[in-house]
C-alpha cells in the first residue's frame, strides 16, 4: 500500500482489471476536490483526478530498482505534465481572486441631441397622404 507522507514525489503502480500502470503522486500539487486525489498516469500522459477511496486500495509501492527505472523512463514527461498542470491551475487561482465588484466606470461624455425639423421626412410628414388614391 502506498504512503506518500514520506516523499514529495511518489512513484507507484496502479493495479486495475485493465492492467497495471505506473503513476506518480506529488504532495506539492494543489489539493483535488474533497475525496479525490491527483495522480500522473503514465499511460495517459496526464494528471488525472481519481476518487481516493477507490484508487487508494489499488496503489502499490515499487521496489528501488523499479522506482529508478520509472523515474528514468517517465520523469521528463511527468515534469512537463506537472508544469502544464500548475500553469493551468495557477490561472484558475488568479481568476478566483478577482474582486467581486466591477471596476468603476469611466464617465461618458454627454452629447447634446440634434434638433429635429418639421417636414424633413420624419414621421410627421405621413399625416394626410394615406387616404388620397387608395381603394379600400
Amino acid at each position: 500500500m502506498y504512503n506518500t507522507a514520506k516523499k514529495q514525489v511518489w512513484y507507484g503502480e496502479l493495479r486495475t482489471s485493465r492492467g497495471n500502470t505506473i503513476v506518480v503522486h506529488d504532495n506539492q500539487l494543489p489539493e483535488a476536490s474533497p475525496g479525490r486525489i491527483y495522480l500522473y498516469n503514465t499511460e495517459r500522459k496526464a494528471i488525472v483526478e481519481y476518487v481516493e477511496d477507490i484508487v487508494k486500495v489499488n496503489l502499490y509501492d515499487l521496489d528501488e530498482g523499479a522506482v529508478k527505472a520509472a523515474e528514468a523512463q517517465f520523469g521528463g514527461a511527468w515534469k512537463a505534465a506537472r508544469a502544464d498542470f500548475m500553469e493551468k491551475h495557477q490561472a484558475r487561482i488568479n481568476l478566483s481572486n478577482v474582486k467581486e465588484s466591477a471596476p468603476a466606470r469611466k464617465s461618458k461624455v454627454e452629447v447634446e441631441p440634434e434638433e429635429e425639423t418639421v417636414g424633413s421626412g420624419g414621421d410627421e410628414d405621413f399625416g394626410d397622404d394615406w387616404g388620397d388614391d387608395f381603394d379600400d
